[in-house]
Parts: C-alpha cells; structure tokens; sequence
C-alpha cells in the first residue's frame, strides 16, 4: 500500500463511519483530487459530502472553520501548504484561538486541515517550503507528519475524530512510496495516538530524532553507520510536530548520550532549534557532545533539480552529523583492543593528575 492509498482509505473509513464528516477542496471530487488522494471519494459518497471548491483558500477554509464551530468534522484539503498561506488567519486567528477567544465557550472545533508539504521535486521556492516549524509554534493547534503507511493511516484517522484543530502535513515526495503493512491497520477502528513518537531503529551509540520524509533518510544513514563505521544508531519518528514527544527524545539521549535532528525546513527557528532546547532543559547531563541539526539549506529552494537535491539532507549528510558527535567513539572502536585500553587509561591519569594539581 502507498502513502497515498491510506490516506484515502482514512479518509473514507471516517466518512463511513461518522455522518458529520466531510471533506472539501480544489478538485477533491470530480477530479479525485490534484494528487489523486481523494479518488473514488466523490463517486462513492456524493456532492453532500465530497466538495469542490473555487480556487480561493481563505474562502473555503473559513467555511471549514464554521462548519467545524458549528458541530460538524471538516477536512480541508490544501492542493499545497504553500497556498494556504492565503487562509492563515482563518487558521490561526479564527480556528485556534477560538476557544481562548471565548473563555471557553466555544471548546470544540474539530477540523483537520491537511495537503502537501516541504520539498517537491523541480516546483521552485514558492511550492517547496516546509511549514512544521511555522504551525508548530502556535498554541490551539495539533501538528501531524507522517512518514509511511501507518502513521498516515492510523494518525489520520485519529485527526479526524480529534476534537481540536489539527494541521496534517503530508510529503508529495511520499505519495507513491509503497510499504509493507500489518494487516491490523486496515481495521476501521485503528488509529495511533497524538502526541506519540515511535522508535523506527533501536540502537545504543546515538539518537537521530525526525519526522516525514526525513525518517526514510534517517534509516538510510543508519545503515551506512552500522555497515561503515560500526555505529549503532536509534532512530525516532517524531511523527506529531505539536505536542511534541520530548520525553522519547529525552529518553532515548539518556542511552545513547549523542543526539542528531534531521529536518528538510530551515535552520533558523526550526524543529531542530526546539529539540536543542529540549536538551538544554531537560537533558543536558546526559550529552557527551553538543546536538548536531541536520536541516535544508538556508536559501529559498533552488528550481534546478541538482541543486534542489544539494539543498535537501540526504543519507551522506546525516552520516557526517553523526561522525561530528561521535568523534572520540571513532577514535576508539578503529583501534586494537591494547591500544583502546591504554588510550582509556591514559585520559583517567591525566584527569587523576588534574585533580591532584587543584
């Protein structure tokens, strides 16, 4: 099954199963969708709950936002994060804030705006743009971002029947990826909780903490780690933005005392800036080097493919983030074991030797 596949049957599952759901967007229906996500959606469920709409994302957002106050569980498709910059107030401003805005009136609105985000393959700068970070910020909103079939499913499905606003970021670049499956996702009733990481990789030596499509590039210097430098590696899937699971991250930097963060966003402000400060506050006894980030380039996306690629983390730029944390490990498992000894024994005589000159 794809990525794109469980979306759809998520999708579908909760519009079967609760009448209040619906979904609305730039050709979701007759169209199936402008990365066919909705397919088959508008044919099995009708016009009253498959809507197409005009090109105006302010304006379709914010009937999401009312039907959503109202009672009613929207799903408001974005052909692309990029584009709902137009609808960002009614997101912010009149969907998160709204049960602050009303001393707690107005405690309910269950909408999930979902689409495409973070790079795409030759779009340019105005439709590559990664917005975990921007979201992730704002109080009053649930931010999701899935990596493979089951995260999309079961992360979905629990989205949707969240009673707060959620914002679900998907990968285009992970639309048509297949994976394997246990056959338990596909229950009706499956869904996987909010607010929880998931360790893809065990390992001891280090911990490489990301999310989406980074995950997949996570796993894949992993291996290089393991199979070059004999590096044992832990890889966590974030897979929710906001609330963040700090106490996995924080969990797993007590094992394994070195931490890389691994995001396709901009490095100022982003993902990584947050785990870097979650480790300043909460683990910063347990690190044997400093956090190393791991992000795209700090440029608006390139057109070119070549350089597009240069401005993305790939496999090889994970590998050298680990080697920067891991240097004095390096330094001791490419040694013959007297040696390794010796080297050990010599750095406990000079802190010996330090002290007694105190």
């Amino acid at each position: 099954m794809t990525v794109r596949e469980a979306i759809n049957s998520a999708m579908e599952d909760e519009i079967r199963r609760d009448p209040k759901v619906f979904l609305i967007g730039e050709e979701v229906a007759q169209f199936d969708g402008s990365y066919k996500v909705s397919k088959g959606l508008w044919k099995k469920f009708g016009s009253g709950r498959i809507w197409d709409t005009p090109i105006c994302e302010a304006g379709f957002s914010g009937i999401g936002v009312g039907a959503a106050m109202y009672g009613l569980r929207p799903i408001v498709e974005f052909m692309t994060w990029n584009f709902a910059m137009q609808a960002i107030d009614q997101l912010i401003n009149s969907c998160a804030k709204a049960c602050y805005m009303t001393a707690g009136d107005l405690n309910h609105c269950p909408i999930v705006f979902r689409g495409l985000n973070g790079p795409t393959a030759g779009a340019g700068a105005q439709h590559s743009q990664c917005f975990a970070a921007w979201y992730g910020s704002v109080p009053g909103l649930k931010v999701v971002s899935p990596w493979n079939c089951e995260d999309a499913r079961g992360l979905l499905k629990s989205c949707i029947r969240d009673n707060n606003p959620v914002v679900f970021l998907e990968s285009e670049l992970m639309y048509s990826v297949p994976f394997e499956f246990d056959k338990s996702i596909m229950d009706p009733e499956f869904t996987l909780p909010i607010g929880k990481a998931k360790i893809e990789r065990p390992g001891k030596d280090v911990t490489i903490v990301s999310y989406s499509k980074m995950v997949g590039v996570s796993l894949e210097a992993a291996k290089l780690l393991a199979d070059q430098h004999k590096i044992d590696a832990e890889v966590i899937n974030l897979r929710t933005i906001r609330p963040m699971d700090r106490k996995s991250i924080v969990d797993s930097v007590k094992k394994t005392n070195h931490i890389v963060s691994v995001e396709d966003g901009w490095p100022q402000s982003g993902i990584g800036s947050e785990i870097s400060a979650l480790m300043m506050e909460e683990a910063f006894d347990y690190l044997d080097s400093p956090h190393e980030r791991i992000t795209g380039a700090d440029v608006p996306m390139p057109y070119s493919l070549p350089l597009e690629k240069a401005a993305i983390p790939q496999p090889h730029n994970v590998v050298n983030g680990v080697l920067k944390v891991l240097p004095m490990y390096l330094s001791l498992i490419h040694i013959s074991e007297p040696t390794r000894l010796l080297s050990i024994s010599y750095a406990v005589f000079c802190l010996k030797k330090k002290k007694k000159k105190k």
